[in-house]
């Protein structure tokens, strides 16, 4: 059987309500881990929508989720900066992830969202819809992994600090 591919953007079947309600039955489709949702179309304070709010309920961390029909364009990016931003401030309680959905991450946008990497938690999955037979099913790939950084001294092989360490140098 030959997948056919559909792009949501332009189908009269589909729409981003869809998309949210497929995340918000099964948030493990995703691949960021056993997540449960926590929220859906949440009202943001003089912000719009955060389309969807899910969370780790093992550790915790919450993960702001903005979906994109088509190419990635610099308000989504933007708006999932910001939910994340004014969700993480609200509830500082918890670590919180920008996560970002698009049916294409274009590459001018991957570069502008990697330099935003490594100061914001932002993850990028790439959509995909499929038509089998007269059904729908997604696809997501992960373009982009929040940075994470090790400890300071992580990369440091420690001095051993036995009784003659601390007589020959620190007498």
């Amino acid at each position: 059987m030959k997948l056919e591919s559909v792009s949501i953007k332009r189908s009269s079947n589909l729409n981003e309500k869809w998309v949210q309600d497929q995340v918000a039955d099964d948030p493990s489709i995703l691949g960021l881990g056993d997540l449960v949702l926590k929220d859906k179309e949440r009202l943001q304070p003089n912000a719009g929508r955060l389309d969807l709010l899910l969370q780790d309920p093992e550790t915790l961390k919450r993960y702001e989720t903005e979906i994109q029909l088509g190419p990635t364009d610099e308000s989504h990016i933007i708006r999932t900066i910001e939910y994340w931003d004014i969700e993480r401030k609200r509830y500082p309680q918890y670590e919180h992830a920008a996560v970002i959905i698009a049916e294409e991450i274009t590459s001018r946008f991957l570069n502008v969202i990697q330099l935003f990497n490594g100061a914001i938690p932002l993850i990028a999955l790439k959509m995909t819809a499929y038509k089998i037979a007269d059904e729908y099913a997604l696809t997501f790939v992960r373009v982009l992994d929040e940075m994470t950084y090790g400890l300071v001294d992580e990369d440091e092989t420690p001095e051993p600090t036995d009784r003659s360490f601390w007589e020959s140098k620190r007498g």
